[in-house]
């Protein structure tokens, strides 16, 4: 009949209900999963985690033991090849064991080189902080003399280490003035004192 609605089949009827049924059940997930974006974008993001940092130099002998240890023999094996040819120094008969570094395994002219080096490195350990002076006192690293007469040190090593990877016997006895020339201008301030043991430092 005209005016009248037609009569919609099973099947049309359970469609659209069906389809009203996702819409509505749609609607909250969407806002869930839109409220989800949201927190997740306002989270910051992770710092990058930061490698360890290595440990510190640490101070073990004062400075004396580091004078007697490792400066006293090294610029005594340079003072030695001053008036002899590292090249023509004999090895010892186990050169393994030897304790004169020129007859050593390493010896000749290796060993000039390898005391050259122990002196220029030596002067980095001289301006680590914390150490001490064998009377207890602070090395002192404030003063303002005291960078000078380290680099003083340190030159002169490398001196010796150049002087002797080009195995030039002259310019090991200008380095050799120069390592004592480094030794004194410290000694004459901080070992060599009037009141001995107790202003020394040393």
């Amino acid at each position: 009949m005209p005016g009248s609605r037609k009569r919609l089949s099973f099947t049309t009827r359970f469609q659209r209900r069906l389809s009203m049924r996702m819409y509505v059940l749609l609607i909250p997930v969407g806002m869930l999963l839109m409220l989800v974006s949201a927190c997740t974008a306002q989270q910051p993001p992770s710092a990058p985690q930061k490698e360890a940092a290595p440990a510190g130099a640490q101070v073990q002998g004062d400075l004396r033991q580091v004078m007697r240890g490792i400066l006293y023999p090294s610029s005594n094996v340079i003072f030695a090849v001053q008036d002899k040819n590292p090249a023509e120094i004999k090895p010892a008969a186990d050169p393994t064991t030897a304790t004169d570094p020129l007859a050593s395994t390493y010896g000749g002219w290796t060993a000039v080189e390898n005391a050259g080096i122990a002196l220029a490195e030596a002067a980095n350990l001289l301006i680590l902080p914390g150490r001490k002076c064998s009377n207890g006192r602070a090395v002192p690293l404030q003063n303002a003399d005291w960078p000078t007469l380290v680099q003083g040190l340190r030159d002169a090593g490398m001196k010796a280490y150049k002087a002797a990877q080009a195995k030039n016997q002259d310019n090991i006895l200008d380095a050799a003035g120069d390592v004592t020339t480094a030794c004194e201008n410290c000694h004459s301030k901080y070992r060599e004192k009037p009141g001995g043991e107790a202003d020394r430092c040393m």
